[in-house]
């Protein structure tokens, strides 16, 4: 069970990220308002936001800003979804276009309320993404779109470069910091991606610091290559205020180091581990 304290040590040097602040930062700011879009970057209170933004790389999210789950973890507003945007895509993609991408990142709300979570907003903006800027390759971090396999199959049709969908956590821990996923599910969807489609490398991540233990981590590591898991992602969770999940401890740089020199010995293809990793962090390096 997850207590509600903090640790007891400050929080470390390096966990202290670059300020949101520079021209570039300002430019795509303006872009994103003048367009109408959402990012992750944003509205997940993500600490990557000055460093990414002044190399002017942002994670889309499509489908709106609302949240129809209510994770621990998570900064994104929760309540009754948005209506579905169609000309979305298309101002994802000019906005790629704008930017200059050769790689791009979109993500989405959980889309409960849709039959098909999502899965058609996603496909659609990968096509308009290659349409308007041919050669930009795209991953996609998905939904569990609740397991269905013919959802994930829409996204598929449409052969992102990438398909991510995070664990986040450990199995034991399910209940508090993933309301309404399951571990065996996310598992599932990962696995179907390689057993269906095994051109497109399938990535996942988790977070630490949340009460979870390094043979709990190891384990969720294992079972992720077991269902062909090419690419991960480790990074500490950070709280993103008083309302969300404790952080129960700050993982020290050279656990960091091992779990990344594990992961390569269970044979991921690439392994980003670090305290400000985040799932797009630097994710054209996975494919590179």
């Amino acid at each position: 069970m997850l207590v509600t304290i903090e640790p007891k040590s400050p929080r470390p040097e390096w966990l202290r990220a670059p300020a949101p602040v520079g021209g570039n930062y300002r430019d795509l700011k303006r872009l994103v308002e003048e367009l109408k879009l959402h990012t992750v970057c944003e509205s997940a209170a993500c600490p990557n936001i000055g460093d990414c933004w002044n190399r002017l790389t942002a994670t889309f999210m499509i489908l709106g800003n609302v949240c129809t789950r209510r994770c621990g973890f998570c900064a994104v507003q929760k309540g009754a979804p948005l209506t579905v945007d169609y000309d979305e895509p298309r101002r994802v993609a000019e906005a790629c276009a704008v930017l200059g991408l050769k790689f791009a990142v979109i993500t989405s709300v959980n889309r409960d309320d849709r039959k098909d979570g999502g899965a058609e907003l996603f496909a659609m903006t990968i096509r308009a993404i290659r349409e308007r800027l041919p050669g930009c390759g795209v991953e996609v971090l998905v939904p569990d779109f609740q397991g269905s396999h013919a959802a994930m199959d829409v996204v598929l049709d449409a052969s992102p470069d990438v398909l991510n969908h995070n664990t986040e956590t450990v199995p034991r821990l399910y209940r508090q910091v993933r309301l309404g996923a399951r571990y065996e599910r996310s598992l599932d969807m990962l696995a179907y991606v390689k057993r269906t489609r095994p051109g497109i490398p399938a990535k996942s991540g988790l977070m630490l610091g949340l009460g979870e233990t390094i043979e709990e981590v190891l384990s969720v590591m294992r079972d992720l290559r077991s269902a062909g898991v090419d690419i991960l992602t480790l990074g500490q969770y950070l709280r993103p205020s008083p309302k969300h999940l404790p952080i129960l401890r700050y993982v020290p740089m050279d656990e960091f180091a091992d779990l990344k020199k594990q992961g390569y010995q269970m044979g991921f293809s690439h392994v980003e581990s670090g305290p400000l990793v985040r799932s797009s962090y630097h994710a054209a390096d996975a494919i590179a």
